[in-house]
């Protein structure tokens, strides 16, 4: 055997035989000596299931703001985000190919007793607060297309864990059709609205060259990080390091460098597409909103109301609800898994899978219902824009330890970071994290007494409530 297929041992502190989601761990298979695309479709599918989490409604919330406050500006914003997206995700697939851990079981192997409770903790937060955005984005799209009361539509989102359950034990490839399909929904439902809105290719092809106007105005910068923190969701680090073990590929080093070539491209891919998908809801906010006197919408049910007034179409909104509803559901069977994999990861501890699904969807109704009861209705994209603030706290925890383990030669072998993607990565996990705890405390959560110091300092005015 050549040099070239020997792959040095990753040194774990491990279970024996423990392996990451063990009822769908190796259970695909990949046919060996056959051609490029055989082999590259049966390693598509969990870039696909990752990629709902970049297009889930919490984007949709940053998204409007963004094209209905500053037109086509923010485009580049959104663009530079998914680039960061495909690189972490790429590390993601190296760490689970390689060494066989998901990134909650490195974390647990690495770290110590307290540190391991630590990271589990903000994950689990993490998950709810995306759940959060999942469930009050369903309901809206549900409230929207039939008038259920998104409290109503919040209690009907917990019953979607038997659907979720009944995929899981059909086998995996069926969990994967169903998310490439919704996303497959979403994409033709916003082309018909792009065809219908008719925006300015040249305005469209302006915004994604990085502009630095963005810098300059305060306003502008808040919502630019808030899109930041909508699109990089830190459970889908966990979720993509485990996924990819569900191919039965060769752990030769020859077999482990096809499995990433193969898992990144499914990755970028699907990731390119989760682009056009946020791009076309901040391109049809600009093109619907900005220029027509509606500057201020920020409430996805405002959208919805005055897409048929300006579009002059009768079905845009249906299709546009349509498209929200897809994206919720599709985001429930993310997180679903998140939850398993980090659960079990961390703490090395099985639930069965339908009562770990009910405890994270009810951590995430009991406060969505329980707002909505007591303040109304209006604050429900609120609670979404809150959700994307809570997500961004936890998202420094899980690319910092992603880009230690991925650079470590002892854990990872000949796959460890080259120098360029060392450099690559750290300088995305910086930017990352600043950006995330900028919007921390900028955010109306927090008093005025933090925000002004910061604010003071830059010489800018505290960004209104």
């Amino acid at each position: 055997m050549s040099n070239r297929n020997v792959v040095p041992q990753p040194v774990w502190r491990r279970t024996a035989g423990e392996v990451s989601l063990p009822e769908v761990h190796r259970s695909i298979g990949v046919p060996v000596g056959s051609s490029f695309w055989k082999k590259l479709a049966a390693f598509s599918g969990p870039g696909f299931i990752v990629a709902v989490g970049y297009m889930d409604p919490g984007n949709w919330a940053t998204d409007l703001q963004g094209g209905a406050e500053y037109g086509f500006l923010l485009l580049s914003v959104i663009m530079i985000s998914n680039f960061m997206a495909i690189l972490l995700q790429h590390l993601c697939i190296k760490l689970g190919v390689a060494t066989g851990r998901d990134l909650a079981q490195a974390c647990r192997d690495h770290y110590s007793t307290p540190v391991v409770w630590f990271l589990w903790i903000l994950c689990e937060i993490a998950i709810a607060s995306c759940d959060l955005a999942e469930v009050v984005g369903s309901a809206i799209g549900l409230q929207l297309l039939f008038g259920i009361p998104l409290v109503w539509g919040c209690l009907i989102m917990c019953v979607d864990v038997l659907a979720v359950l009944y995929l899981q034990d059909k086998g995996f490839r069926y969990i994967e059709a169903l998310v490439v399909t919704l996303i497959a929904t979403i994409t033709v439902c916003f082309a018909a609205e792009l065809f219908w809105v008719k925006p300015s290719l040249t305005g469209v092809l302006l915004g994604f060259v990085p502009s630095i106007a963005i810098l300059k105005d305060p306003q502008m910068v808040y919502v630019a990080v808030g899109i930041v923190g909508a699109t990089v969701m830190p459970h889908n680090l966990y979720l993509h390091s485990s996924i990819v073990q569900t191919r039965s590929f060769e752990r030769t080093g020859e077999g482990k460098r096809e499995a990433i070539k193969f898992a990144s491209i499914d990755s970028a891919t699907a990731l390119m597409l989760a682009l056009f998908i946020n791009a076309a809801i901040l391109i049809l906010a600009a093109a619907a909103f900005h220029w027509s006197g509606h500057a201020d919408v920020a409430q996805i049910q405002d959208a919805y109301h005055l897409l048929t007034p300006i579009l002059g179409v009768a079905i845009a909104p249906i299709i546009f609800a349509f498209a929200l509803l897809a994206s919720g559901q599709n985001s429930t069977l993310t997180g679903t898994l998140a939850g398993q994999i980090v659960m079990e990861g961390f703490l090395n501890m099985r639930l069965t899978p339908w009562l770990r699904r009910l405890i994270t969807r009810g951590i995430a109704v009991v406060p969505a219902v329980g707002i909505m009861a007591f303040y109304g209705e209006s604050h429900a994209t609120d609670l979404i824009v809150w959700s994307q603030v809570v997500l961004s706290m936890q998202l420094g925890f899980a690319i910092w330890p992603l880009m230690r383990f991925t650079d470590d030669k002892n854990k990872m072998g000949e796959f460890a970071n080259r120098p360029w993607l060392r450099i690559l990565g750290w300088t995305t996990v910086t930017v990352i994290i600043v950006l995330n705890v900028w919007l921390l405390f900028t955010s109306p959560l927090v008093p005025d007494s933090v925000q002004n110091p910061a604010f003071r300092f830059l010489g800018w005015p505290v960004p209104a409530s």
